[in-house]
């Protein structure tokens, strides 16, 4: 082979495009998986977080005060993230009722989620999340004991 046969051999393109793409899409496929899993944590948070905020609810209209209701709000929902393993820093519920028979349970759930977490190499940045749900106290329950005669 000669010496411009050589050089022109090594200068040519073709077939490059082909090189680069078998060299460039596992770096994109990685960086899909990367995008899907983040993407999935949130959603997924978010679909516990509901779950929770329902569960609050249910727990907090089976009680007779709004006091005993706002108590088994936090409690259960508490449990339900924990339970989903969803780590929340900051988690706040706020429970509205009056607990009367026919009234209706208000609960918020906020959550602050890490995306940290989602991965082993870690993913900047946290989301707060926030949660509600509402249910009716019901009317055929038996009245508190106690009250006047």
């Amino acid at each position: 082979m000669t010496a411009s046969r050589w050089v022109r051999w090594w200068r040519a393109e073709r077939g490059s495009v082909t090189a680069e793409a078998v060299l460039v899409t596992p770096v994109l496929v990685m960086l899909l998986v990367f995008v899907a899993v983040v993407v999935h944590r949130g959603v997924d948070a978010r679909l516990r977080l509901d779950d929770a905020a329902h569960q609050a609810a249910r727990a907090a209209s089976l009680q007779r005060t709004p006091a005993a209701a706002g108590d088994a709000a936090q409690a259960t929902a508490t449990s339900a993230l924990a339970q989903a393993n969803v780590t929340c820093h900051n988690a706040q519920v706020t429970t509205t009722t009056t607990a009367s028979p026919g009234s209706t349970v208000v609960v918020n759930v906020r959550c602050t989620v890490d995306f940290g977490q989602a991965m082993v190499l870690g993913v900047p940045g946290s989301r707060t999340l926030t949660a509600s749900a509402s249910e009716i106290v019901d009317l055929y329950r038996s009245q508190p004991t106690g009250g006047s005669a």
